[in-house]
């Protein structure tokens, strides 16, 4: 069986106030906090998963609660997350009016890189996309959300990325992750021409979307951007395939880490984005059940006897 990637495993973005990203996610989005963590390289920063009800692979937008500037908008960048949802044009009216109902602003309802979309912001100017999508998912409604169950998000994609360069970007989506590039959109009024490559079968939670734009200047990381992608591998055998394979054409990559919920490698592509593949397994439920996921703070074995001077070193979320 050839190696590919199945889709979008999660997105891990950047926020400055947890307490307030807690609030929006869950009870704005009505989005379940599937894991409450902290990041592993740096314990005194949350990490926080948001995904459906029963935290399907590739239903998770994550974050990292670090205390930084916002994010200075340009190139070689992750630029817009989307969120697909169900019922065609009528679930993105509801969405479009609830969201107005909260305080925020949204786009018109108009397809955008061949998708039917509604685009709006987060508190912090993290760039989102509802997208309309009938396509089938495993994901599963939570029942205890704020957002009716036929409303509530079936998984992430497309992910849109800004390269001021595509030809080297391209090469290694082709050539080395498997991609296939499926069409190209025309530039609008204010991005560049816009390059869609897809995995596995397809479909808006298997597309990548690359924007080319030459002429703006490199982002500056902060809150309110995106720190980095993952696509999906079903398992350890896969992804140290894929390791291989990266290693085989001399990127640079940190090799098999082992997250406990997952199994990942890291590289960047040639324009400097964090791309990540991770394992479907074993998933969110390896330490706790699934009825309450989220709701205590989690730590992966290894930082388990620095339980006690972690959770001192946070702030509490409201």
């Amino acid at each position: 069986m050839a190696l590919e990637l199945s889709g979008i495993h999660h997105l891990t973005a950047v926020s400055a106030r947890a307490s307030e990203n807690l609030d929006f996610y869950t009870r704005v989005l009505g989005m379940r906090l599937i894991k409450k963590t902290v990041n592993q390289d740096d314990t005194t920063a949350y990490h926080l998963f948001y995904g459906d009800g029963v935290a399907s692979p590739g239903s998770d937008l994550t974050f990292f609660d670090f205390n930084t500037l916002p994010e200075r908008r340009g190139t070689n960048a992750i630029v817009r997350t989307a969120l697909r949802v169900r019922g065609g044009e009528e679930g993105l009216a509801w969405w479009k009016s609830h969201l107005q109902d909260q305080g925020v602003g949204t786009s018109a309802i108009k397809e955008r890189v061949g998708h039917l979309s509604l685009d709006f912001e987060d508190f912090e100017g993290q760039r989102l996309r509802f997208v309309a999508d009938e396509t089938p998912s495993p994901a599963q409604p939570w029942e205890k959300s704020t957002i009716p169950a036929e409303r509530q998000m079936v998984g992430l994609g497309p992910i849109t990325m800004s390269v001021p360069n595509l030809e080297p970007t391209e090469l290694v989506l082709t050539r080395v992750m498997g991609m296939r590039k499926a069409r190209v959109h025309p530039a609008r009024e204010r991005t560049g021409e816009t390059h869609v490559f897809e995995m596995g079968e397809g479909g808006p939670g298997a597309e990548l979307h690359v924007q080319v734009d030459p002429d703006l200047r490199r982002t500056g990381p902060g809150a309110g951007g995106v720190h980095h992608v993952a696509f999906r591998t079903p398992d350890k055998t896969s992804l140290r395939e894929w390791i291989a394979r990266v290693h085989s054409v001399g990127l640079r990559s940190s090799g098999e880490v082992e997250r406990y919920y997952f199994t990942s490698l890291y590289f960047r592509e040639p324009n400097g984005i964090l791309f990540e593949i991770a394992t479907d397994e074993p998933g969110f439920t390896a330490d706790e059940p699934l009825e309450t996921l989220g709701e205590s703070l989690a730590l992966p074995p290894f930082l388990e006897p620095r339980r006690a001077s972690i959770e001192a070193g946070l702030k509490p979320l409201a």
